[in-house]
């Protein structure tokens, strides 16, 4: 049995409130064939294999809203691609993410899902690992509003019949992990119905909705609010809209980019303070993201890369398009506005592993897969861990 005693001046466990305190100061983590089998404060007990002297120790990152990354636009479906990126993604602290595509014509969608779930299966680990884990597909759209259609291209939406959902679900093969669509739309309501009826998390977004609109999305199933603030109709003292009814209803977490671009630090920390354990830090990175400067892609149309720290890539007309954000650099954004370390990791962690029903992920503590990352100076991934082993 493969036996790694990991040892930590400050471990960030992530784990729901119980007998595992959220930071241990120091502590350690016992790990077996690829699972935490012990967690504890204090000297280990034996000479550990690993002894981290700085930093912090904290569940890999999972990202449930990646477009691309290091050149790569997922939607192209290459498996030396989609390889490449799931080898590298470690680096960011990130061990697990959900691939997104975004608006596309329905036939040529579904046949990039099909190719999807081939490919997902091709790339499943064993017991162990040396990539990121594929936990599904997000698609979002083509079921969204033009009137907050962001860089969508407004020609492809469509309404979501039960035909057309069937056959993304079809074409699926059982990896559609989230839908983004808008409740607004004709036929939406009964969508998000068949959707979650087949374990699909649906997602509000692209939206230009009231709040009532967005609770009874809620009513029939709807648990997530795709990037906060973010193509949606905005808070209103008079009328909610998304993002109002999106911090108010207790049954939705929302997905948050924490790049300072797409939402101001300052209500960056409102969302956290107003909806306590229901934000999730996502990247919605594009294939621009750890990139130079340049023209990539993103739905099979342009977007530039701007130069500068962070600056997100844009449409021709200066729509922002995904993001070059990096899951370390999110959590880290966070804590500079005064959210705490625990919170934020939370919220890269375990919050956004429960919304996709995977809690084997994103906690240290015994049961859960031993996907681990060390952040050092500045709260940048050091080192990574996939099911015990180290990959960065």
């Amino acid at each position: 049995m493969a036996e790694l005693l990991i040892a930590a001046e400050s471990i960030v466990t992530a784990a729901q409130p119980g007998p595992i305190s959220a930071v241990l100061s120091p502590g350690y983590v016992l790990i077996e064939d690829g699972w935490i089998t012990a967690v504890g404060e204090g000297e280990p007990p034996r000479t550990p294999d690993e002894h981290l002297d700085h930093g912090v120790l904290a569940p890999g990152f999972i990202d449930l809203q990646v477009n691309g990354y290091y050149g790569v636009e997922f939607d192209a479906v290459d498996e030396a691609d989609w390889r490449m990126v799931a080898g590298r993604l470690p680096e960011t602290g990130t061990t697990a993410f959900v691939p997104t595509f975004i608006t596309a014509p329905l036939p040529q969608l579904a046949d990039t899902l099909k190719a999807a779930a081939h490919l997902i299966e091709q790339l499943s680990p064993g017991s162990t690992t040396s990539h990121a884990r594929i936990l599904g597909v997000h698609v979002e759209g083509p079921f969204i509003n033009p009137v907050r259609g962001g860089a969508h291209n407004r020609e492809w939406m469509t309404d979501p019949t039960p035909e057309a959902v069937g056959a993304l679900l079809d074409a699926a093969q059982g990896h559609l992990t989230i839908m983004t669509l808008a409740p607004e739309r004709p036929g939406a309501l009964a969508a998000i119905r068949q959707l979650a009826g087949r374990g699909v998390l649906v997602s509000v977004g692209h939206s230009d909705a009231l709040a009532w609109q967005v609770a009874k999305a809620a009513d029939a199933g709807a648990r997530m609010v795709t990037h906060l603030f973010n193509g949606q109709r905005p808070l209103h003292h008079r009328e909610p809209g998304v993002a109002g009814q999106a911090l108010a209803d207790h049954r939705l977490t929302s997905g948050l980019i924490a790049d300072f671009r797409h939402v101001a630090g300052p209500v960056t920390a409102i969302a956290f303070a107003a909806a306590p354990g229901r934000i999730a830090l996502v990247t919605d990175a594009a294939a621009s993201a750890g990139m130079p400067p340049g023209q990539y892609m993103l739905g099979g149309q342009p977007i530039e890369l701007p130069a500068g720290d962070g600056v997100p890539p844009v449409r021709p007309d200066g729509t922002l398009a995904g993001s070059a954000l990096r899951m370390d650099v999110a959590v880290s954004n966070m804590v500079s506005v005064g959210v705490s370390l625990p919170t934020a990791v939370a919220a890269a962690t375990r919050i956004p592993a429960d919304l996709i029903n995977r809690p084997d992920l994103g906690r240290i503590a015994p049961g859960a897969r031993a996907d681990l990352t060390w952040l050092g100076t500045g709260l940048r991934a050091e080192a990574t861990w996939l099911a015990g082993q180290r990959v960065h």
